[in-house]
């Protein structure tokens, strides 16, 4: 009973490592696809293991993207590459992108961009960096287009897919990003402010040892 009890054992064992090593294999050629675009920016696949990162991203000229290919390195991605903007800030978690201790429509100036809360009189545009904070490390993802009852958001590293919708409530000139989740607020670029040269996107390279 004691050698089939250990047999069993090996087997099982062996079993396990022939699935994790398939599942390593499968993962490594997800890892770096392009699932999605938007203004000419692509995102990236993460893989299965959303919480891996594959190094960090930087532009030709050394402004730091993130890691590949978390959701704050596409949000920095699009802003550097489609609106020729670098953020005087680069670190922190995705909710860190949203500052709680500031009020509706002020410079959120770790980011240069300016802030509303959900439930701003400002409706939220396409372009906009909206954030989310209900979890330890938080979301973000970009505002793609905005109908009278719903937008809809571009993002990287997230199961529910690159496209997501959202309901959009209007109440006494007040706008609410309601479900299915609700974010803490988004985050516009102010009129005018460009930088004088033009950005040449380069299309970022993958590491080829994936860091198990």
């Amino acid at each position: 009973m004691k050698k089939l009890s250990g047999k069993c054992f090996v087997g099982i064992a062996l079993s396990l490592m022939f699935a994790l090593a398939i599942l390593i294999f499968w993962n490594s050629r997800k890892v770096g696809r392009v699932l999605d675009s938007y203004k000419g920016v692509p995102v990236y696949d993460n893989g299965l293991i959303f919480f891996q990162s594959y190094g960090k991203n930087y532009s030709a000229d050394g402004y730091c993207f993130g890691q590949k290919w978390q959701c704050v390195e596409f949000i920095k991605r699009f802003y550097f590459q489609a609106k020729n903007h670098k953020m005087p800030d680069v670190m922190g978690h995705a909710k860190s992108f949203f500052d709680e201790a500031l009020t509706d429509g002020a410079l959120n100036s770790r980011r240069g961009l300016v802030q509303f809360c959900n439930g701003s009189t400002n409706q939220p545009r396409p372009d906009d960096l909206i954030v989310f904070t209900d979890t330890k490390f938080g979301h973000v993802a970009i505002v793609t287009t905005v109908s009278d009852s719903s937008l809809e958001v571009i993002q990287q590293n997230i199961w529910s897919g690159s496209r997501q919708r959202f309901s959009l409530v209007a109440s006494n000139g007040h706008y609410f990003v309601t479900s299915p989740r609700q974010p803490a607020g988004w985050l516009r670029q102010r009129r005018g402010d460009m930088p004088a040269q033009t950005v040449n996107p380069a299309e970022p390279r993958m590491k080829s040892n994936l860091g198990f």
